[in-house]
This record gives C-alpha cells, structure tokens and sequence, in this order.
C-alpha cells in the first residue's frame, strides 16, 4: 500500500512540475510581458491585456496571466483618459480570480493594495479616511509575506509620501522605506533572464523617488 501511495505521490509532482515549467505557456507569457514594454496607447494596453486573459482562459491553473491583465488596468487608469474607478475595479476583480489560484501571495496582494490606492486617488478628500489604512495594511500584508517583494515596498513607499505631502511633513520616512525597495530591485536583478515571467517591474516608481529624495 505504501508503494503505490509513493508512486501516486511522484506522479503528481512530476506532473505539477510539468506544468510549472510549460513551454508554451511560458512563450505565450514572455511575448506579451515584451509587449508590455512597449505599450503607447489605451488600444495598444487593451490589445495586450486580452492577450493576457486568454492565456488565462487556456492556463486556469496559472495566476500569473490575471496578475498582468490587472496591472494593465492599474497602468491605463494612470496614464489615459479613461473612467478609472472602472479600470480600477476591473483590476481588483481580476486580482480577486487570481487570489483563489494564488492565496496568501505577495505580488497579489501588493497589487490589491495599488488598485486601492488607484482608487483613492481618483478622490482623496472623500476617500482618504477609508482607503488610506486598507491600502496600508495591503502594503504592510505584501511586506510581511514577502519581504524581498520590492515592489510592496515601493508602494509602501509611495504611500507614505502621499500622507507626508497631504499633512505637509517632509518625505524622509517615505524615501527611507524607498531606498530599501531600491535595494531589493538590484538584488532581484540577479535573478532575471530571458524565461523569468514573474513580476520585475518599480524602476520607474524608484527613479520617481530619486528626484524627491536628493
């Protein structure tokens, strides 16, 4: 009976390995992070967004394609003339897809925490009293699960500046905490080569910081 729990047992780490090294998925995922970087226009970020969600749709199993077509939004919201509050509930109800493949996961939450804080954004004075400690505590989760997450720090950072620049305090706490997720970007950067599909991005966040932190 042991034996063929053992051999069960093998069997389903082979295949769960096979599935996290999928060629193809991984190809589908590293053309469109590619064309991510390239992105100038709302139609351009659509067109890779739905690239995304059918990458989704054909690897369910897989969060990492929701976490993208999430962040997407988050970015179009920021950077086009769209309606944000849509763009940014869209995101969090792709976020909340991918929490149910991915519980208890960094990248998600700190990405939660930055549609939240997208929200905020949209109305400060009338949103600040509720959003303001649910993106916090978001941040503070991602940190906590992760501590080398660099981009939970960043935007923990970029909280921080926010609240210091609403009271009218001087940024030292928030360039403090941004230095360290400075850090962890160069420390990640070791790790990154041409298949690595996980999340890498916060240089132009920590370049953002460097003008505010001479």
């Amino acid at each position: 009976m042991k034996k063929y729990i053992l051999i069960f047992a093998l069997s389903f780490i082979c295949i769960h390995v096979a599935n996290a090294s999928d060629p193809a998925f991984e190809k589908a995922m590293s053309k469109q992070i590619q064309a991510m970087a390239t992105i100038q226009t709302l139609e351009e970020s659509q067109k890779v967004s739905n690239s995304f969600l059918r990458i989704s749709e054909a690897q369910p199993e897989e969060w990492l394609p929701l976490y993208y077509a999430s962040l997407l939004q988050i970015e179009s919201a920021f950077r086009f003339d769209i309606n944000k509050d849509q763009a940014f509930d869209q995101a969090l109800e792709y976020i909340e897809k991918a929490k149910k493949i991915a519980p208890e996961n960094s990248e998600l939450t700190a990405l939660e925490g930055y549609a939240v804080m997208g929200k905020l954004s949209v109305d400060p004075a009338n949103r600040g009293q509720n959003l303001t400690p649910e993106a916090m505590q978001l941040f503070g989760k991602a940190i906590a699960l992760d501590r080398e997450n660099p981009r939970a720090v960043l935007l923990m950072a970029q909280m921080e500046l926010g609240m210091a620049q609403f009271f009218g305090s001087g940024p030292e706490k928030a360039c403090g905490v941004a230095r360290m997720g400075s850090d962890l970007l160069q420390k990640e950067k070791g790790k990154i080569n041409e298949s690595y599909i996980l999340p890498t991005w916060g240089e132009r966040m920590a370049s953002q910081f460097e003008k505010v932190c001479q």
